[in-house]
């Protein structure tokens, strides 16, 4: 099984690569996609429910679910889920040893790094030298994708259009709701 969390705060078409690129390196038929309801590690800007909308708009095939654990490991200590394949970012995976508990993360699941041509190695081996369990990382690769939440943000607050930069659906419901709008 397929974990894919994030804040989503909107949904774009960078995570929509991932999830794809995941699937099809793995095999998995579907993702559990987790929308965190208050994360641990940043700033969101649409409430949950706005945002488990767009994340079920944006990953239609999947099983999308609100999460309400603000820190990975507490969601794997639950049991939901037996030794699940929980996939990230390079971005990241560099920040991982930060992350609360990386070792027992790394107990209770799989980590798939996606990773980008170009991007910098080295940084993953660093975070991959500092772990006990090293061998339950695993990588696979991506196109690059220039979309970034904060990015999307920006162009809605500014009325422009989003094209190109989040799933068709995604943006209608922007639109729809009025969201991240500077007023």
């Amino acid at each position: 099984m397929g974990l894919y969390g994030g804040a989503f705060d909107p949904p774009h078409n960078g995570h929509v690569a991932v999830a794809g690129a995941a699937k099809a390196h793995f095999g998995l038929p579907r993702l559990v996609v987790l929308v965190a309801a208050a994360p641990g590690h940043r700033d969101v800007y649409a409430s949950p429910e706005i945002r488990l909308e767009l994340a079920r708009a944006a990953f239609p095939d999947d099983d999308v679910r609100l999460d309400h654990h603000a820190r990975t490991i507490d969601l794997l200590r639950t049991g939901e889920f037996h030794d699940p394949l929980f996939v990230i970012g390079a971005d990241q995976f560099c920040d991982f040893l930060a992350w609360k508990e990386p070792d027992a993360v790394l107990e209770l699941a799989q980590i798939a790094v996606a990773t980008r041509p170009g991007f910098p190695h080295e940084r993953l081996q660093t975070v991959l030298r500092a772990l006990e369990h090293p061998q339950r990382v695993v990588f696979f690769d991506l196109e690059p994708n220039p979309a970034a939440s904060r990015d999307v943000r920006a162009l809605a607050a500014a009325g422009k259009p989003l094209g190109g930069l989040v799933p068709p659906a995604v943006a209608a419901l922007i639109e729809e709701h009025g969201l991240y709008r500077a007023d």
